[in-house]
């Protein structure tokens, strides 16, 4: 049986990711009314995988046992100055989402919860991917700068993602 603690703590990343994917579906709204709908695909794609992540949450403290609570969904940052700034906020959240794992994981070591720990470590190594992913899409766009037809380009790439839960 997980603690009050860790329960609580499971609770909050499970509501956190479901935030996540609200706040990727206000980028792909300004990226949209941008018309930049290749980059609103990209933020489509990372709401859907942030809902998985959420999900994954609520599935681990069922078959825990326990209880998921959801909270309420604040509003998201809708007026965005870029597609850069996009993508800074968004690796701010996903280095936030880093820290809560940490923090997730200093509990679970502390209690000897070891099951809770292998489960975390799956996130601790999605979150490093999502981190490199933000940063190369930042990179990018940095040294674009200006170029509409670079943009162009690496707009169709995005336009192909697609999130795909693992089985």
């Amino acid at each position: 049986m997980l603690s009050d603690k860790i329960s609580k703590a499971l609770n909050d990343q499970m509501n956190n990711e479901f935030q996540a994917a609200h706040e990727y579906m206000a980028m792909a709204a300004y990226c949209n009314y941008k018309s930049y709908d290749g980059f609103a695909n990209f933020y489509f794609q990372q709401a859907k995988e942030e809902r998985y992540h959420g999900m994954k949450i609520y599935n681990f403290l069922n078959d825990r046992g326990q209880r998921a609570v959801f909270a309420a969904i604040k509003e998201p940052r809708k007026d965005f100055e870029s597609l850069l700034d996009t993508f800074e906020a968004g690796l701010a959240q996903e280095r936030q989402v880093t820290k809560n794992f940490y923090h997730l994981s200093d509990l679970a070591w502390d209690e000897r919860e070891h099951q809770t720990l292998s489960f975390l470590n799956w996130f601790l190594d999605e979150q490093v991917e999502e981190e490199a992913m933000f940063d190369t899409h930042i990179d990018y766009l940095n040294r674009i700068k200006d170029d509409a037809n670079a943009l162009y380009v690496y707009e169709q790439e995005l336009a192909k993602r697609e999130f795909v839960a693992e089985e």
